[in-house]
C-alpha cells in the first residue's frame, strides 16, 4: 500500500461498505457501526499497521471482525447479569426495511463462519480468494460454505415467505 495514502479517503471509499458487510454478520447495525470506526481508530492510532498490508480494507474487515467479536463476548457477559436482575436492559432496534429485516434474520441462522462467508462474497462482493484470505480459510472450503449458505438461506427465506402468504 503507499505509504501516503490519506486514511480519510480510506474512511470515505471504505467505512460504508464495511459497516454492510458487518451487519450482515452480526445482525446489530449500532454494533457494526461501532466496530468499524474501533477499526478505523486503531488504523488512525498505528498508521503503519494499515500501510503495511496489501489490502487495507481487508485488514479492516479482519479488525473490525474481531472488535465485533470481543464485544459479543461482553454482551454475553452483560446478558448475564441482566438475567441475574441486577440490571435491566435496554430496548432498541434499527428501522429497516421488512426484506433487509428478513435477510439479516436469516443470516444469524447460519452458523458465524458460512454468515461471515456469505456476507463477504456476496454482500461485500469480494472474491473467493480474498474471502478466504480474510477468513483464514482455505477457497475450497468458501466453496463449500458459500454452497451451503445459499441452500440453507433459500430454505429459511422462502419458509418465511410460505408462513406470510398463509
Amino acid at each position: 500500500m503507499d505509504p501516503d495514502i490519506d486514511l480519510r479517503d480510506l474512511y470515505a471509499a471504505s467505512a460504508g461498505r464495511l459497516v454492510a458487510q458487518l451487519y450482515g454478520m452480526i445482525g446489530d447495525f449500532a454494533e457494526a457501526q461501532d466496530a468499524v470506526q474501533e477499526a478505523f481508530a486503531r488504523a488512525l492510532a498505528r498508521p503503519q499497521g494499515v500501510r503495511g498490508v496489501a489490502n487495507p480494507e481487508a485488514w479492516l474487515v479482519r479488525v473490525a471482525m474481531n472488535v465485533a467479536r470481543s464485544r459479543h463476548r461482553r454482551h454475553m457477559l452483560f446478558d448475564r447479569i441482566v438475567r441475574s436482575g441486577r440490571l435491566r436492559a435496554a430496548e432498541s432496534a434499527p428501522a429497516l426495511s421488512p426484506d433487509h429485516v428478513a435477510l439479516v434474520a436469516a443470516l444469524q441462522k447460519l452458523p458465524r463462519a458460512v454468515r461471515e462467508t456469505i456476507v463477504l462474497h456476496h454482500i461485500a462482493d469480494l472474491p473467493i480468494a480474498e474471502v478466504a484470505a480474510i477468513v483464514g480459510a482455505s477457497e475450497v472450503a468458501v466453496r463449500t460454505r458459500l454452497h451451503r449458505g445459499r441452500r440453507t438461506l433459500a430454505e429459511i427465506l422462502g419458509a418465511d415467505k410460505e408462513d406470510s402468504n398463509a
